[in-house]
């Protein structure tokens, strides 16, 4: 059984429309990505590429190099914002169920303070070290304790996430950097 009409004038006619139509569906759906203003090759990823990836190198960081490596600036007197920062860092970490042992979590202070015992047994597990240098080599969108960094285990630093970021989306975008890499 045939969709096409028996008479062949008409059948003529059918198949050049539904040839037209082959044809102009591209075009069609071209102009609809572009009106609903689609990016082709738009990123899935809720923290901002650094690009290219900054590879660095140094003492803390040397240390714990072959993990994915979260990091934070902020003074030793840590604030409430900074205490949020180290929070999300530590359920960022915790959320990675299994994997959880390939993300590590850096405090680089930017000054020569001590943090208070409470806040250093609440963060455990999170290497505290002296910023140094280090702080003017990690680029930032006004302060450099403004964000929480990730850095790859080859010790690129390829992402940072804004001031005030949101921890599920944190928590996806290092879900699918731990699923397709077989580093850290």
């Amino acid at each position: 059984m045939s969709v096409l009409p028996a008479d062949p004038v008409k059948r003529g006619r059918a198949q050049l429309a539904l040839l037209a139509l082959f044809f102009a569906a591209p075009l069609a759906l071209a102009w609809l990505a572009w009106r609903l203003d689609w990016a082709p090759g738009a990123t899935s990823n809720y923290g901002e590429l650094v690009t290219p990836p900054l590879p660095l190198a140094g003492p803390p960081l040397e240390a714990l190099r072959g993990k994915w490596l979260l990091v934070t600036f902020d003074a030793a007197a840590c604030d409430a914002y900074c205490e949020r920062k180290l929070y999300f860092m530590r359920q960022l970490r915790r959320a990675q169920g299994k994997d959880q042992e390939r993300v590590a979590r850096l405090w680089l202070l930017t000054d020569a303070g001590r943090p208070r015992a409470a806040l250093r047994a609440a963060i455990d597990g999170t290497h505290v070290e002296l910023a140094g240098a280090l702080a003017t080599r990690f680029p930032a969108a006004g302060a450099v304790t403004d964000h929480i960094y990730l850095l790859d285990p080859l010790g690129n630093l390829m992402m940072r996430y804004p001031r005030d970021p949101d921890p599920k989306r944190m928590i996806e975008d290092l879900q699918r950097l731990l699923q397709t890499s077989r580093f850290g």
